[in-house]
């Protein structure tokens, strides 16, 4: 992958900005990554960082109640924004001839989103109406993500269920609202992409025009979200009403995705060697041969991306299988094929089919503007380093069989967690 054309500079408020230019596309895209996510919102607040993403779309300064999404879908644009474990994303797709109206959006709300009471009701009751639709009445509706953390992880920020909890998002108040939005929106917390087709000179301009003014605040300080790994296996059931059939999830620690992001790597090939694909292990002797499961899957990350958040991050297995399957059959033969990997590790063939398969997804996805946009301004936050979307097709490639062979060691069962799943209100 090429590396990307980059220019960075940081505005007087501490805002930092990528622009990256892309000619010919006829299109640009504008994200803003603010640095908080479920793992800042206070305890006694669960679901608030999503509440809050929902908020900024309420109306801003210049702004009433809709304009925005009036303004971008009326220039032929598309818009979204989402929250994850260490970041809240914004983002704008429009003509390149719009850019100015997109960067006068964000900064808008940047600026003074309108937080008000009405506000506040409607977006708790669309919040609590999503958790029904995509948690409450769906299969498998919070796992793992939801259900794994609590059982994997101790401490309040990494175990609380970043959906919500529906009584303690009622009873968020606009001071609530307002304190959040002045501890970590401020544009010190934030860093603004501008990608596809444009001219840097005038993109510069234009963001000095319309972001320049916003009033500067202290960046907050981020706590260190570490806590010990577990000693031992820990265990936990979770009964879906929904679930036809029975299922399972183990949650293993992960390498520090920052600062030993070789050993991250190793654990993200292990995931695809063992269910990446017909060729993979776990496809092959638990879906192929035996058969034990109807579906399994291995990855870094719960949210379902690898490199989506700072340590500590999971490597989280997930198996689905009939009710004639005993959790402990499938935990058995997980533990077998990890064994054998980490003696012998992965063989070259298996390794060229990872490393081929994830350089065509990174292009392949890097094929969309707006993918682009929001890798870089994540990648940038995260790990300081845009670029780095660019080396991962190389340094996936540079991993070794000896570095899956630890990283399949690492997964011990004395240190994990496993969660199950019962369906149908089965005891």
């Amino acid at each position: 992958m090429i590396s990307p054309d980059i220019h960075r500079f940081t505005c007087s408020n501490g805002l930092r900005v990528l622009l990256a230019p892309d000619s010919g596309l006829g299109l640009v895209a504008v994200s803003v990554h603010y640095d908080v996510g479920f793992r800042s919102e206070p305890e006694g607040r669960t679901g608030f960082a999503h509440l809050f993403e929902h908020l900024m779309f309420q109306g801003s300064e210049s702004l009433e109640k809709l304009a925005h999404f009036r303004h971008v879908q009326g220039s032929g644009g598309s818009f979204n924004g989402s929250t994850h474990p260490d970041y809240t994303d914004y983002f704008e797709v429009l003509p390149s001839a719009a850019l100015e109206r997109a960067l006068f959006l964000e900064a808008d709300r940047m600026r003074a989103p309108r937080i008000t009471e009405e506000n506040l009701r409607n977006q708790v009751d669309v919040v609590k109406e999503e958790i029904r639709l995509n948690v409450l009445n769906r299969p498998y509706g919070g796992f793992p993500w939801i259900t794994l953390p609590p059982v994997l992880y101790q401490t309040f920020p990494n175990a609380h269920n970043g959906y919500g909890d529906f009584s303690e998002l009622e009873s968020a108040t606009v001071e609530d609202c307002a304190s959040f939005f002045d501890t970590y929106y401020a544009p010190s917390n934030a860093v603004l992409t501008i990608a596809g087709e444009f001219d840097v000179d005038t993109a510069i301009a234009l963001v000095e025009k319309h972001f320049g003014d916003v009033p500067a605040r202290p960046r907050p300080v981020r706590p260190d979200f570490g806590e010990p790994a577990p000693e031992s296996q820990r265990t936990g059931n979770v009964v879906d009403a929904h679930a036809p059939l029975p299922a399972l999830a183990v949650g293993y620690r992960l390498p520090d995705p920052v600062n030993d992001l070789d050993g991250y790597l190793a654990s993200h090939v292990l995931g695809a060697v063992l269910t990446e694909g017909d060729a993979s292990r776990l496809q092959q002797r638990m879906v192929h041969t035996e058969p034990l499961v109807v579906e399994v899957n291995a990855r870094c990350g719960l949210m379902g991306a690898p490199l989506d958040s700072r340590d500590p991050d999971t490597f989280v297995l997930t198996a689905i299988h009939t009710d004639e399957v005993a959790s402990e059959k499938v935990l058995a033969v997980v533990d077998e094929e990890l064994e054998r990997l980490a003696e012998t590790g992965p063989d070259e063939t298996e390794l060229a089919r990872v490393s081929a398969r994830w350089a065509a997804a990174l292009h392949g996805n890097h094929d969309r503007l707006v993918s682009r946009a929001l890798d870089y301004g994540a990648t940038e936050l995260l790990h300081g380093s845009a670029e780095l979307v660019a080396e991962l097709p190389e340094r996936i490639g540079a991993v070794t069989a000896n570095q899956v062979a630890e990283a399949a060691a690492a997964k011990r069962t004395t240190a994990r967690a496993v969660q199950t799943v019962t369906p149908g209100g089965q005891q």
